[in-house]
């Protein structure tokens, strides 16, 4: 069947260039994968690297384990080595790998061996696979080794295969992202030889090993298991090829897996039997975890113990989910159907079949609601050092309460004393009976069972004959005291897990509407600082500690933005795990592999860019460690904080590019006016000036009479441009305050046209002022010279000859003056652009400007707290409209006395 080739969508497109950038940031990793110690995976591993280095790499070796073998240790001569880091544990001095000194030394090609060695205590990793991670993200190439033991989904068929336990393991996810996996293979019988003749071990070594781990048959079932899940990853690689040069592969159906965990330890083996399945058949996976009210009263050891399975799930390549529900079944068949499930996955019942017949059998449950999904029941081994789940015992209740349930019984006895001439024995064990389900309603089972026994006796020795004794006369009344004692016991089992499942809903509406909160105050909430300190305070109220977050400031620092100014931020020792985190983009500290020394819990805020922060969540001094439901919600604060956060970024970085744009534009207009508004009277300046200095001239005396005045002309024109810049920048800035005064605005219209007489000689000029005298607060300076601007815009935009008109009124409380001209008129759209600084009309015919007339004129009326407008004239021309505020009541004018 011939391939059908489609094109690429641009997701897909995107998807694959940001894997090829990271490819390109990242160090390439190689891992020499065997089945068993022995095979020659360091030995393949150096022959590799001598080769490297022949082609002129820059080869050192970080960590290298020969043991003893002569022909591996030969091949490391000639290669550069890390001196080991030397640390004392116990009073012995162990050598480990010195990451450090590998990162400062940053070859091209660092050889690492034994991939899932544990370090020593005090080790910035736990693991060596993630000190090799390390660096990778600081774009070094690695060489390292692996068994197949040593697979995290394999680890418990390896055992089960050899019997023997490997506690190192490695995530399947660091096998998976690999750039190259070379299998070096070698027959049993070749490897049993090779062990005979010392060339693995020591000869005692050897002989243990050959009696205890490398059986032949274990060897053939390695082998197998490292064959196959190496060709796993190449279908793997193969498929993403397909994919990546948009190959269709023609699916019937997607298969999807679900594992159904918990506390048990056996949910481990549930977890890998999962992942493989997924692997397998190439689909993705769920771990899903049901929180129900008994798992709140768990041992803190167990609840740590669920939460560690569904870290080891997320691991090993999984989706975690946690839900908080009462029907463990139905949630997991829920679920199930709305992520298009094809198969669950469960671990066989431990407990006893009377436990199945008298609450239900989960497995059961499973199997007859499943309808088309598969259920895969499978074992899993419990480990010998683990005890069987038990809640953690129920606190005791109160003295009060057992004190009220003996009151009630007592309560009882009387009233039936009371009426025992008038009640038969039926209704005497009625009141008993209400009196129990009272106590069992509204108290623990431990009151209520005290209720029941007593009531059954206080009815047996007071009611029953013979009175006064214990003793019963008639069988029938043995049934009157079942019921009692079950109606106590059923009603207060009830009453209890409808506390159970309230409490639960309580804390299921307090984390929504805390996160509903949390998610309104980002909405309101524009600025970084406000949004990092709401979102260190919701974490602080949910989880009752203390939450900071640390932010990416200038040259890479982080800075305290939000939230507790504590140890999170204060101590030397977390303040470098938060750097860590910032720097990897994991998470580190309190319960993690990575720095668990910490008190703190660290996060990073990643955006679309990277990260750009880090929240910190003080879980070292907390009384109880976080669920999973918990855990999980967490990790939405953080999403969603880094979403609120990025916006918050954005919208200030966008800010500042556009103020930087604006003043970028400003700068350009101003050099272009610079440029030519200065040039143009500086050259006139300088040409008339050089024609005076001619000794030979032959200008008389009206020659140099114009050439003076032409260099008066410009340099008046000179000194505007100059003037109207210092103005527009004093006025912006607040230097050039208003100093008003009640001033006559006549006067100041009056005092405008005289200094503008003579460039409006020639003109027809109208004013119209109005009768009585208008007052106005205002600064007679500013707004003399805003009229001079308007005035002088409109000769400099009208023809010669055109009219000009002046008109002031006094409107609705303000002061209003026009000045009209029946010019070309103001493009249409450009009516609020031209009071913009160094704007000018083009097209208009008329000479150029700098452009700051008209920008003073509104930073005048500002000033004013006024406004400043234009619009067009019917039959031609523009109008600008000067608006000023009267506030306040004008002084009398004194009045003229006659003699």
């Amino acid at each position: 069947m011939a391939n059908e080739e489609r094109r690429p969508t641009p997701e897909e497109m995107l998807a694959r260039a940001k894997a090829e950038e990271e490819r390109r940031r990242r160090g390439k990793l190689k891992i020499f994968f065997g089945a068993s110690p022995g095979v020659g995976k360091t030995f393949a591993m150096l022959e590799a690297a001598r080769t490297k280095r022949k082609e002129g790499l820059d080869v050192v070796i970080g960590w290298i384990e020969t043991h003893g073998r002569k022909e591996t240790e030969a091949l490391t001569e000639g290669l550069e080595r890390i001196p080991p880091r030397e640390i004392e544990y116990r009073g012995v001095r162990l050598k480990e790998f010195d990451l450090d000194a590998a990162l400062k030394r940053r070859p091209a090609l660092l050889l690492v061996d034994e991939l899932p060695h544990t370090n020593a205590p005090s080790s910035k990793h736990a693991r060596r696979w993630q000190d090799i991670l390390e660096i990778l993200d600081a774009g070094i190439d690695v060489y390292s080794t692996l068994n197949v033991q040593h697979l995290d989904s394999l680890n418990d068929v390896v055992a089960q295969i050899t019997h023997v336990a490997v506690r190192e393991t490695v995530p399947d996810s660091i096998f998976e992202r690999a750039d190259e996996v070379e299998l070096v293979d070698l027959t049993p019988d070749d490897l049993l030889q090779r062990l005979k003749e010392g060339k693995v071990y020591i000869p005692e070594q050897a002989q243990r090993a050959i009696e205890s781990f490398f059986h032949k048959g274990n060897l053939i079932a390695l082998r197998e298991l490292s064959l196959q899940r190496t060709a796993e990853r190449v279908d793997v690689q193969m498929t993403t090829w397909r994919r990546e040069q948009g190959i269709a592969v023609p699916w019937t159906a997607r298969e999807r897996v679900l594992v159904a965990i918990g506390p048990a330890p056996q949910s481990a083996d549930l977890v890998r039997a999962a992942c493989r399945m997924a692997t397998r058949l190439g689909a993705p996976w769920i771990a899903l975890s049901v929180e129900t009210p008994e798992f709140h009263r768990l041992p803190a050891e167990e609840r740590d113990r669920a939460q560690a399975h569904l870290a080891m799930a997320e691991r090993l390549g999984a989706e975690p989910l946690v839900i908080t529900a009462d029907n463990v079944a139905e949630t997991i068949l829920t679920t199930a159907r709305q992520r298009n499930v094809s198969r669950i996955v469960v671990g066989k019942p431990t407990h006893s079949r009377w436990r199945d017949r008298l609450r239900g059998s989960l497995v059961d449950k499973l199997v007859r609601g499943s309808g088309p999904i598969d259920v895969l029941v499978t074992k899993g081994e419990l480990e010998q050092a683990e005890r069987p789940l038990r809640p953690e015992p129920r606190l005791p209740a109160p003295l009060r309460e057992y004190a009220i349930a003996l009151g009630v019984v007592f309560l009882s006895t009387a009233l039936s004393w009371i009426g025992r001439g008038f009640f038969d024995l039926a209704d005497e064990a009625m009141i008993y009976l209400l009196g129990v389900l009272f106590v069992a309603s509204r108290f623990s089972r431990g009151p209520a069972i005290l209720a029941s026994l007593l009531s059954v006796a206080a009815l047996d020795f007071f009611f029953v004959p013979p009175f006064f004794t214990f003793t019963v006369a008639d069988v029938r009344y043995v049934v009157t005291f079942a019921v009692l004692l079950v109606a106590g016991l059923l009603v207060s089992g009830l009453t209890l897990r409808i506390r159970e499942q309230a409490e639960a809903a309580r804390q299921r509406e307090r984390r929504t509407a805390v996160l509903y909160m949390m998610t309104r105050s980002f909405a309101a909430r524009s600025g970084v600082a406000d949004i990092a300190e709401a979102a260190a305070r919701h974490v602080e109220v949910l989880f009752e500690t203390e939450a900071a977050v640390l932010l990416s400031g200038d040259q890479g620092a982080l800075l305290h933005r939000g939230g507790s100014a504590g140890e999170l931020v204060q101590s030397e020792k977390e303040r470098t795990v938060a750097r860590w985190v910032y720097e990897h983009g994991r998470q580190a500290g309190f319960g993690t592999d990575t720095l668990p020394v910490a008190k703190g819990l660290f996060l990073p805020l990643t955006g679309g860019k990277g990260t750009f922060g880090v929240l910190g969540v003080s879980l070292g001094d907390r009384a109880q460690p976080l669920t999973p439901s918990q855990r999980q919600l967490l990790d939405v604060f953080v999403n969603q904080t880094s979403l609120a956060l990025e916006r918050a970024m954005l919208t200030e970085q966008a800010q500042k590019d556009k103020v930087t744009v604006e003043n970028e534009r400003l700068r350009s207009t101003l050099l272009s006016a610079v440029s030519h508004d200065l040039r143009t009277p500086l050259a006139a300046i300088t040409g008339a000036a050089t024609s005076l200095q001619q000794e030979r001239s032959n200008l008389g005396t009206e020659g140099r009479r114009e050439l003076l005045d032409t260099i008066r002309e410009e340099a008046e024109h000179l000194n505007r441009i100059v003037s109207d810049l210092l103005d527009l920048t004093r006025l912006e800035a607040g230097a050039v305050a208003a100093k008003k005064e009640w001033y006559p605005l006549e006067e100041v219209v009056g005092s405008a046209l005289a200094r503008l007489e003579t460039a409006l000689a020639g003109r027809d000029l109208w004013v119209d002022l109005p009768s009585s005298l208008l007052l106005v607060p205002l600064d007679p300076v500013l707004v003399e010279q805003a009229f001079i601007n308007l005035l002088e815009n409109a000769l400099k935009y009208t023809p010669k000859g055109s009219p000009i008109e002046v008109t002031a009124r006094l409107s609705d409380g303000k002061a209003q003056i026009e000045i009209s001209d029946r010019g070309p008129g103001i493009p249409p759209g450009e009516e609020k652009k031209i009071f913009e600084k160094l704007y000018r009309v083009a097209g208009t015919g008329a000479p150029s400007g700098t452009g700051l007339g008209l920008a003073i004129c509104h930073a005048i009326a500002a000033a004013h707290g006024g406004q400043i407008e234009a619009r067009n004239r019917e039959g031609g021309g523009a109008t600008f409209l000067l608006t000023l505020p009267i506030e306040g009541t004008p002084p009398e004018m004194p009045r003229d006395e006659k003699p």
